[in-house]
């Protein structure tokens, strides 16, 4: 009879690590945002930091390498690079945040109309993003540019945003079929809701965070463009400071050897670029 019963005593638990909890940093681009957040700073408030008039052409100080009185030298205009990159950083920033609102503004209506569409329209709509999408949007811009006729800030902003939407439009319409077959949205139709309620009440906040990332990129994007433009002497003309139309003197500077005209806008522009890649790839992650 004992034989059938087995005295059992205290079972031995197996070793459990403790996981250190993460602090609350780690994994984001906390360095790159407080660098973006400075250099944002900076430019908004050029006046308290400037020097010099970044506009004062001083004929006399013509490429002067950097020294006690012009901290980052001066340009082939005798302009002070130093006051530039400040003044210039507000420019290229604006372009940037202008130009990827004119192209999520677009990208929402367009996406939104077409997944609500009827087939023919969405179709249609489909076939015109997909011949945006096939044409370089430097040639887009240049004959927006064209159209527009003065290359002015306000006309770059616009010429830059109305290209690059087509492939937010797509990503905005597939979020909004998913969207569309939700209860609630079923809800405010029978309650009379019109397009523009339903796509601000219970679209946007649906297909937000599928395109923060490249909202966000798309900042990039135009701030790239509107340098690569100016380089090649089709952008902002060179009397209207920007780091783009800093750089677009860059050509001569490297044939007389005064590195300081192209290194510091480039090297501003470069890590502006970078702080906000790694934010938009943080945000792409995180949602």
């Amino acid at each position: 009879m004992e034989d059938r019963f087995e005295i059992v005593g205290i079972r031995k638990m197996p070793d459990v690590k403790l996981v250190k909890k993460e602090k609350w940093y780690q994994g984001k681009p906390v360095f790159f945002a407080i660098l973006l957040g400075m250099i944002l700073a900076v430019c908004l408030a050029c006046e308290l930091v400037m020097t010099k008039d970044p506009f004062y052409l001083d004929l006399q100080h013509c490429n002067v390498p950097p020294d006690g009185e012009f901290l980052f030298g001066t340009d082939t205009l005798g302009r002070d690079i130093f006051s530039m990159i400040w003044y210039g950083g507000r420019v290229s920033l604006f372009i940037g945040i202008v130009s990827a609102a004119v192209s999520t503004g677009i990208a929402i209506f367009v996406g939104a109309v077409s997944a609500c569409a009827p087939a023919w329209a969405d179709a249609l709509l489909m076939r015109f993003t997909e011949i945006i999408l096939s044409i370089p949007s430097l040639l887009l811009v240049l004959f927006l540019q064209a159209v527009f006729g003065e290359n002015t800030v306000f006309s770059v902003s616009a010429a830059i945003g109305m290209t690059g939407w087509a492939a937010m439009a797509k990503v905005i319409r597939a979020e909004v079929i998913k969207l569309r077959k939700c209860e609630y949205v079923a809800a405010s139709k029978c309650m009379g809701g019109s397009f523009l309620h339903i796509l601000w009440e219970h679209f946007l906040p649906g297909f937000m965070p599928s395109i923060m990332f490249m909202a966000v990129m798309e900042i990039r994007s135009a701030i790239l463009a509107e340098s690569t433009l100016s380089f090649m002497g089709l952008g902002l003309p060179v009397e209207m400071v920007s780091w783009g139309s800093m750089l677009s003197l860059a050509e001569k500077a490297i044939l007389t050897n005064d590195w300081w005209i192209l290194f510091f806008p480039g090297i501003f522009l470069t890590v502006t670029l970078l702080c906000i890649t790694r934010i938009g790839e943080y945000i792409r992650r995180k949602f």
